[in-house]
Formats: structure tokens, C-alpha cells, sequence
């Protein structure tokens, strides 16, 4: 499962606000008698509230400011409201909505002409070291400034990043960064585990000999 590849609607659909239930009712298929639009609105509704605060500390990450946060997310909201119905037969609705969380960030990126905010945080420093748990923290400090950090975290495979930014910057669990990402939580550890090695080896520091 870990290999499987989410498709897509390819077509970049017009960005619509979500306003939940009234939103699908104004612009989704007619409303049955039997109250089917209304049902599919209260599950979106219940899908969006457990995961939009995560889905917009993720596009702050990338896109670097709460405004354009939200219209990544409400871009994504958008395209999520107006499939919902299909969306609800994938084998996983959080990693399809992931997906298409990551093409709306990576068109708001070319858009913008940007390259993810994530690495110029404070933050994401810090959970870089915590990442390789290395003991020298003025030579990693060195690292950071005269290697260039982005350009060793640019190179991890798409997979070992998000865990990285999920695992490490945002604090999500194991559990739930396999929920998003629709892998295993031994997948989700695997990821870590490669990630370290290959951030040490091309920062040219110690590997991290234990396991969190």
C-alpha cells in the first residue's frame, strides 16, 4: 500500500470557500427527498473539522503566511466538497485528501514563484536536530549555515519528507501520519529511520544509534 499512488482529479477546478452543508446544498447534486446531500454534508463536515487545523499548520509550513494558508485549504476544501461523493468510495479518504492538499500547495508554490517556507523556521531547525539527535549542537549549527540544510531535506524522498515535516515540525503521532499518508505506523518508522541515516550521511554527522 505504501507504493500506491493517489489519482487525482488532473483538472484545477475554481477555488470555492467550504461553508459545509450549505455549501454542498447551494453547489452540489440536487437534494433528494430522502435527505441523501444532507447526510453527505454532515459527513464532510465531520471529515473537515478533525483534520483542517492540521491541513492548515501543514500549508503555513510551506506557503509561509495564515493567509495564504487558508486559500490552500480552501482550495482544497473546495475541490474535496464538490467530489464528495467519490471521494467517500477511496480506500483512504484522509490520504486523498492529502494528495490534494499537496497539489494545491504545490500550485500555490509555482504560482507564487516560491520554494516551501518550512526550512527558514525556527522551528523546523529544531526539530531537524531533535530528528538526527546529534550531541554536538554548535557544529550542527555550522552545518546549518555553511551546508545549507534545505538542499540535504529537499533530497529525501517525497515520503521521508512529509514524515519528517509531520513527525518532527508539526508533532503528529506515529498513528496519525499513517492515517494521512495511508502507510503503516512501521512504514511511518521505516521512513524515520532512512531519513536519519541519509540526512547524517549527507550533513556528514553521526547517525542517531537509538530509536525514539
Amino acid at each position: 500500500m505504501d507504493g500506491a499512488r493517489v489519482q487525482v482529479d488532473p483538472e484545477r477546478p475554481v477555488v470555492r470557500v467550504s461553508r459545509g452543508a450549505q455549501d454542498l446544498d447551494d453547489h452540489g447534486p440536487p437534494v433528494s427527498s430522502d435527505g441523501t446531500v444532507h447526510r453527505l454534508a454532515l459527513t464532510f463536515d465531520a471529515f473537515d473539522a478533525r483534520h483542517h487545523t492540521l491541513w492548515l499548520r501543514y500549508a503555513h509550513t510551506q506557503v509561509g503566511g495564515r493567509d495564504a494558508a487558508e486559500t490552500v485549504v480552501d482550495a482544497t476544501c473546495a475541490r474535496l466538497l464538490e467530489h464528495w461523493p467519490h471521494v467517500l468510495t477511496q480506500e483512504s479518504v484522509a490520504r486523498y485528501a492529502w494528495a490534494l492538499l499537496k497539489e494545491e500547495v504545490a500550485w500555490w508554490l509555482d504560482d507564487h514563484d516560491r520554494e516551501p517556507a518550512l526550512v527558514d523556521t525556527a522551528a523546523f531547525h529544531a526539530a531537524v536536530r531533535k530528528l538526527l539527535d546529534h550531541e554536538k549542537r554548535d557544529q550542527f549549527d555550522v552545518l546549518q549555515r555553511e551546508i545549507g540544510l534545505y538542499r540535504a531535506i529537499s533530497r529525501l524522498p517525497e515520503r521521508q519528507y512529509d514524515v519528517v515535516v509531520l513527525r518532527y515540525a508539526l508533532q503528529v503521532p506515529d498513528e496519525e501520519v499513517a492515517e494521512y499518508m495511508g502507510i503503516e505506523v512501521a512504514t511511518v518508522r521505516s521512513h524515520v529511520r532512512h531519513a536519519r541515516r541519509r540526512l547524517a550521511r549527507d550533513l556528514d554527522v553521526r547517525a542517531p544509534e537509538r530509536e525514539e
